[in-house]
């Protein structure tokens, strides 16, 4: 029983250690990540993000139509100000601004750091060129992609009118070039 409750103990400590350690990681905006990852060399993520659906996210939460929908929803405030919109729109409208870097803007959508996590710890050259070190300072790299897009992509979303992965991944799937 001692070595359960060790265990126990131990666990916690280490699962609380990575929690804290994963908040303290804080958002720097698309700014900041394109500044590596923009040329043709490196993948051109930038202008793949930018003629894409995810960049113009938080702009459809402006319309006539988007507040219609929420107001449908039974929401009393703008689409651009509900939660339960902004959660598939936008990255840190829900954060401490505090985690909010001075280039980060909340209107830029769906962007870098929304799949890839804040990128304050792994934004740095040297930590970006070893993966590991990477992931250990925040990067998220998604083991199933499908899964974690089908956390907006689903019936939830009052516009949904399916999900085809492997098209839509077609359209914006990135990647960065084995030097």
């Amino acid at each position: 029983m001692k070595h359960l409750l060790f265990f126990s103990f131990i666990l916690a400590l280490v699962y609380s250690t990575f929690s804290n350690a994963q908040n303290n990681f804080s958002y720097i905006g698309v700014e900041q990540c394109v500044m590596c990852h923009k040329t043709e060399k490196q993948g051109s993520q930038l202008s793949i993000w930018q003629n894409s659906k995810h960049s113009k996210a938080y702009e459809t939460l402006k319309t006539e139509k988007a507040n219609q929908i929420a107001k449908e929803k039974g929401f009393t405030t703008p689409a651009v100000e509900t939660n339960d919109c902004l959660k598939c729109h936008a990255s840190g409208y829900n954060v401490d601004k505090a985690m909010l870097g001075k280039k980060f803007k909340v209107e830029d959508g769906v962007q870098c750091e929304t799949c890839h996590g804040p990128g304050s710890a792994y934004k740095d050259m040297k930590i970006m060129k070893d993966r590991a070190l990477a992931i250990q300072n925040g990067l998220i790299i998604h083991e199933s992609l499908e899964k974690f897009c089908i956390n907006c992509h689903n019936a939830e979303s009052p516009t949904y009118t399916g999900f085809e992965f492997e098209e839509y991944w077609n359209q914006i799937k990135h990647y960065v070039p084995k030097n």
